[in-house]
């Protein structure tokens, strides 16, 4: 017969004091599987090696802290995402900043109330699984958008260089930090309609027809079909991205004919990231432009294929957007 494993949270206690490991682990033992460490050291070995789900922290103990515990569970890539939470009998507001300094979440007082410390436990976990459901649909967004890149021979590191030159144009017009981090997130959906375009017409080499092209003028429809209307606010600006990245100032692009600010300012901020990082970037049919033919191309084409605004916020951002050029540069 096999045996169910257990699924329960894993909970690294850790105190000096055994008296208060075991009072944890009457209070936890029923709903949790727990560790214990004694001392900072073990508490790192045990993080690193167990991979816990959450660290209640005792802050006064021997040789190191638990303040010096935290910062090094934050500094460690395998352990930095685990929540902790300090357990301690200071109250002084100070030693409050100070462990949330260091990278806690939370503050349980001691004598501990376990009624609190079980809802607390409960919260953290929750806010836990959030993050992981969220970082799992950014990995799905952000390889939908490679499919639609691989599809149209595009280069490896496109998608993730015109969704940071995207991201660092829309801090600088204005988007606050929790808008410009949905652009940078919805930006590799840009293009997900080209999945639906036929591959004699997405990878042909000679120039299109009247009716091939009209066919290729879809692909923003498509993708605004492919994401569909959602309540969720990176997705629905990932449909916008989609709809519009194609608009141009003066009314000429497509799929709508959309001209000045009736174009939506998420749109008009990606077409000039993704013409830069066209033009930057060498392709196989061409060598990459310099840095100087590419912002002078995009200078002309302001008032006509790009909204002015965003073009002549290129130049500010130019140092960080080259810095992430020289970070996602391509392979040879």
């Amino acid at each position: 017969m096999s045996i169910e494993p257990d699924e329960r949270p894993l909970v690294l206690v850790v105190d000096d004091e055994p008296a208060n490991l075991q009072l944890m682990r009457r209070i936890l033992n029923r709903d949790y599987r727990l560790l214990f460490a004694r001392d900072g050291q073990r508490a790192l070995e045990l993080a690193q090696s167990e991979k816990p789900d959450i660290v209640l922290l005792d802050v006064m103990m021997p040789g190191m802290t638990g303040h010096e515990v935290c910062r090094r569970l934050k500094s460690l890539p395998q352990t930095a995402r685990i929540p902790v939470l300090f357990v301690t009998a200071l109250t002084d507001p100070d030693d409050e900043l100070a462990g949330f300094a260091a990278g806690a979440v939370d503050y349980l007082n001691k004598p501990v109330s376990p009624a609190i410390v079980l809802a607390r436990l409960r919260t953290h976990l929750s806010l836990v699984d959030l993050d992981e459901l969220e970082r799992t649909c950014l990995a799905i967004v952000q390889r939908l958008g490679r499919a639609a890149e691989f599809k149209d021979n595009e280069t490896g590191y496109h998608v993730i260089r015109m969704s940071h030159y995207a991201s660092i144009l829309g801090r600088a017009a204005g988007l606050t930090e929790r808008a410009a981090k949905d652009l940078l997130n919805a930006a590799p959906m840009h293009d997900i309609g080209k999945i639906g375009i036929p591959d004699s017409i997405l990878t042909k080499p000679g120039k299109l027809t009247a009716e091939e092209w009209a066919v290729m003028q879809t692909h923003p429809t498509i993708g605004g079909e492919i994401i569909g209307d959602h309540d969720d606010r990176m997705l629905t600006m990932a449909r916008v991205v989609a709809l519009s990245h194609h608009e141009k100032w003066d009314g000429s692009g497509y799929p709508e004919g959309l001209a000045g600010e009736d174009i939506p300012l998420e749109g008009r901020i990606v077409a000039v990231a993704d013409v830069f990082d066209a033009l930057a970037t060498k392709r196989p049919y061409k060598h990459a432009w310099t840095i100087e033919e590419t912002v002078g191309y995009i200078r002309a084409e302001s008032g006509k294929h790009f909204d002015p605004a965003i073009v002549a916020l290129l130049e500010p951002c130019l140092p960080e957007m080259l810095a992430v050029k020289e970070r996602w540069a391509e392979r040879e």
